[in-house]
């Protein structure tokens, strides 16, 4: 695994920094698998400053390891690159999965943030799949908001509004929220390198979309909230505004089916948004009190 910031983790983790060569491509020489999830963080407010670094940060970085693995003696059987499920269009009608799903960008009437956030999606993917690998299998892993305990990651966010009593409706309220719980999302990376058979892009993402209302009830009662105030778009707005972040997390409706992981027959620990959100919820307050 390549990675701007090195963690303790079950596999070999390389040091790289998304732009220039260096020892980090001997260990991709023989290595088994190759998983890039380099990125500059979407957590902030796109101006035009972070939106070049978001773009470039994916875009160069992906060519170059096509440059590299393509020039291996011995590349890496499998190459698992990140990509997003922002990269469909914005849904209320019916779900989105690998085959009949319609990518976003042309929507009417969407912020241009939005558009912007599917742009880079389609770019990233078009660098990904540029160069012919033969020796190695490609996958693009479009993944539903990962939901982890972890500080600053999007359930951090989306909890932190369920805190402050924001835990009603947010806009419309039926918007789907596509989720992922981060047990099963490490679970479907790792079926992924195991079932040879899958290449190109794979949603990862639970196969129970939930929309906004049910989404936040089923937050606010793992977290024992007691208030549940709505916000208006314009208060999302706003709250976004002062947050430095964007609104599309929670206004945008991602309804994503995981079509090629289900009939490849990967089985869920978390399908249902309530179970997930009680076992983020104590495992939270666990770190918490240790």
């Amino acid at each position: 695994m390549l990675s701007r910031n090195p963690r303790p983790s079950p596999w070999r983790v390389a040091a790289w920094d998304g732009v220039t060569p260096g020892d980090w491509v001997r260990e991709l020489e023989g290595c088994d698998v190759c998983i890039n999830l380099a990125g500059r963080s979407v957590n902030c407010r796109y101006n035009e400053s972070n939106r070049r670094s978001i773009f470039e940060s994916r875009i160069r970085s992906t060519m170059q390891l096509n440059q590299v693995i393509e020039a291996l003696r011995q590349p890496p059987s499998l190459w698992i690159n990140a990509s997003t499920a922002t990269i469909y269009r914005h849904s209320l009608d019916r779900p989105m999965d690998e085959a009949t799903g319609e990518l976003g960008g042309n929507e009417a009437g969407v912020p241009g943030t939005w558009k912007f956030s599917t742009d880079v999606a389609k770019a990233w993917e078009e660098a990904f799949f540029s160069v012919r690998t033969p020796r190695t299998r490609k996958i693009a892993v479009r993944s539903a908001i990962i939901m982890s305990p972890d500080r600053g990651g999007a359930f951090d966010v989306l909890l932190g509004l369920i805190r402050h009593g924001l835990g009603g409706r947010h806009g419309g309220g039926n918007q789907f929220v596509s989720w992922i719980h981060d047990a099963d999302y490490a679970r479907a990376i790792d079926f992924l390198i195991t079932h040879e058979q899958l290449s190109g892009a794979v949603n990862i993402a639970s196969p129970k979309p939930t929309q906004n209302t049910e989404f936040n009830r089923g937050l606010r009662e793992a977290w024992g909230a007691r208030i549940a105030l709505s916000a208006s778009k314009w208060m999302i707005e706003v709250g976004a505004f002062f947050m430095r972040t964007e609104s599309e997390l929670v206004l945008k409706s991602r309804y994503v089916l995981p079509g090629r992981l289900q009939a490849a027959g990967f089985r869920f620990l978390f399908p249902e948004w309530p179970a997930a959100a009680k076992d983020l919820i104590s495992r939270l307050k666990e770190a918490e009190s240790d």
